[in-house]
């Protein structure tokens, strides 16, 4: 139930965190400051509750945190957020939807990797066909010629991103995946804060013109968009397939679709429905034609942590529920 809950949080809330975004860009125009604060908060947030019930990590730790968060919300979130200046929005979700064949090739060529099935094989093609038919063809160029740059900026994103995630499965980190998460989003959020400074972002901020609707948007980034939906994504990395997991990446455009039309006036038309049918159909493939981490190799690599982390008790793997990620903080990137 509790790989259920988590799941749920990753397809639930970072579909509506496209939505987020947008309200939050409404009237805080940085592509680098927002994204730090949010990262930044949420992982301090999370690290100091997690800390209060785990020992100190090690620099170790840190070293591999810091990896992680600078692949996945730094390097792979921040191409995305520059390329959507260059690339149409349709175009965007289609090449992100890449990032489950980058996971299955990735997981497949690593020593002692798992080469995909059938069913996991037709899933991805399938997911990838019911994106192009969600974003149909005339919003895929815009309505002009795709910008090379731009697009050629996601795909790296996708195999940064895939590249980052299946290295938090083998990474060095400390038993509490809470505090694990937390280190990453502080490492990720602060790279931002950098960068944003170098290119001088802060002269943009006005803090006077920050509507209401971007402000608690940012809040909800921060609490469920990163708290609860990134803490939930990086649990899953550890007890299921890379393949399952990484069908987020079609089932969120097919959420912000929806949650578009319902808050924002956007029109969902039938193509809609069957980009939903194909979609769907995909999940079920990739869901059963992969099994999932028995549970001697989640032991295992538990008992590789206890090795690394003497300090403290382990928890068992399901102790991540999503209503645990809620009680101290919510976010999603």
């Amino acid at each position: 139930m509790k790989i259920v809950l988590a799941f749920l949080a990753v397809y639930l809330i970072w579909g509506s965190t496209y939505l987020g975004i947008i309200f939050c860009l409404d009237t805080i125009h940085t592509v680098f400051l927002m994204p730090g604060v949010r990262f930044l908060v949420a992982g301090v947030i999370l690290y100091a509750w997690a800390r209060r019930r785990t020992g100190r990590p090690s620099l170790t730790q840190w070293r591999d945190a810091a990896v992680i968060g600078g692949a996945l919300l730094f390097i792979a979130n921040g191409t995305v957020v520059w390329a959507e200046t260059r690339v149409p929005s349709g175009l965007t979700a289609l090449l992100i939807a890449v990032v489950p064949l980058c996971m299955v090739i990735l997981e497949w060529l690593r020593p002692g990797g798992v080469r995909p099935g059938r069913r996991v094989v037709a899933g991805i093609i399938l997911g990838l066909g019911g994106l192009a038919i969600l974003t149909g063809p005339e919003s895929l160029a815009g309505g002009g010629q795709v910008d090379l740059l731009g697009a050629a900026g996601l795909l790296v994103a996708c195999f940064v991103w895939s590249a980052g995630s299946l290295y938090s499965r083998y990474a060095t980190k400390p038993s509490s995946p809470y505090l694990a998460a937390g280190m990453q989003m502080i490492s990720g959020g602060v790279l931002h804060l950098v960068t944003g400074t170098v290119f001088g972002e802060w002269s943009r901020v006005d803090v006077s013109g920050i509507s209401l609707k971007s402000a608690a948007s940012l809040a909800y980034l921060i609490f469920f968009g990163s708290i609860v939906a990134f803490t939930a994504y990086m649990w899953l990395m550890q007890v299921s397939t890379p393949a399952r997991v990484a069908t987020y990446a079609y089932v969120n455009p097919l959420v912000a679709v929806f949650l578009g039309w319902a808050f924002n006036n956007e029109n969902i038309n039938q193509r809609t429905f069957a980009a939903t049918a194909v979609i769907v159909t995909a999940v079920a493939f990739i869901v059963s034609g992969q099994s999932a981490p028995t549970s001697s190799n989640i032991a295992n690599r538990i008992v590789e942590d206890a090795t690394e982390n003497t300090a403290s008790a382990i928890p068992e793997p399901d102790s991540v529920s999503l209503a645990d990620a809620c009680a101290p903080n919510t976010e999603c990137a």
